[in-house]
């Protein structure tokens, strides 16, 4: 079974936002703050694929705090936040918390819905590749890609990665110093069906540049390509 975790403090949204993730196939578990929201998530074993962030949650741990604890755990599992507001720092934030998208609230059920599937069809990518042992690494110059852990290897070096920068390097991997424009990114990671902003892809570039880049703020590996996108230069 398909399991979201749902945490979300205001239980008209919460209950509407599980009765539609049930409606599409998904087991979905409640929680109506942050420590609840972890509380379920240790439970369950950890055994989620998909969770549902508020950001504005009351207690200790707000939607930004929970999602920064999942990562801690799971680089596999994957975030959405949800928010009221809508100015750029909350979704940006939450993006370089490590969450996979965001949805501003309102939203339709449609949408909603639609996100999940995005984020659960990696997740189950990722799944299946762990299964089947596919090609088990691409390497560029000092970087290996092990499509099998999901790690970047940087002179040896360890680099953790979460789904959706995973795949943006098994793009850039297999496409090597290739200008590959926002839209041809967004369509790769996050399918053709997505319903957001481009901008979603600068602020996991900005992400990744953090992870491999000597000198995030002077880039030689993920290079802008000026009005298109970015390459990778090994």
């Amino acid at each position: 079974m398909k399991k979201v975790l749902v945490a979300e403090d205001e239980q008209a949204i919460r209950e509407f936002v599980v009765i539609n993730l049930k409606r599409a196939g998904y087991d979905a578990y409640e929680a109506s703050n942050g420590e609840e929201a972890l509380e379920v998530y240790e439970r369950e074993g950890r055994n989620f694929d998909v969770a549902i962030l508020d950001i504005m949650m009351p207690g200790q741990f707000d939607g930004l705090a929970v999602c920064k604890e999942l990562r801690k755990q799971s680089g596999s599992i994957g975030i959405i936040m949800l928010s009221a507001r809508t100015q750029e720092m909350d979704k940006v934030s939450g993006l370089m918390m490590g969450a996979d998208d965001y949805v501003t609230k309102p939203f339709s059920p449609s949408e909603l819905v639609a996100r999940v599937d995005a984020v659960y069809r990696r997740v189950a990518l990722a799944q299946m590749r762990d299964e089947n042992n596919f090609r088990e690494e691409i390497r560029s110059g000092d970087f290996a890609l092990n499509l099998r852990n999901r790690t970047l290897m940087k002179k040896g070096v360890p680099i953790e990665l979460t789904q959706v920068e995973f795949q943006i390097m098994e793009y850039f991997f297999s496409n090597p110093t290739t200008a590959l424009d926002r839209s041809d990114i967004l369509k790769h990671v996050w399918g053709e069906a997505y319903y957001g902003e481009e901008k979603i892809v600068d602020v996991n570039i900005r992400r990744l540049r953090m992870k491999v880049e000597d000198e995030p703020s002077n880039p030689k590996h993920i290079v802008t390509v000026w009005g298109l996108g970015y390459k990778w230069e090994a």
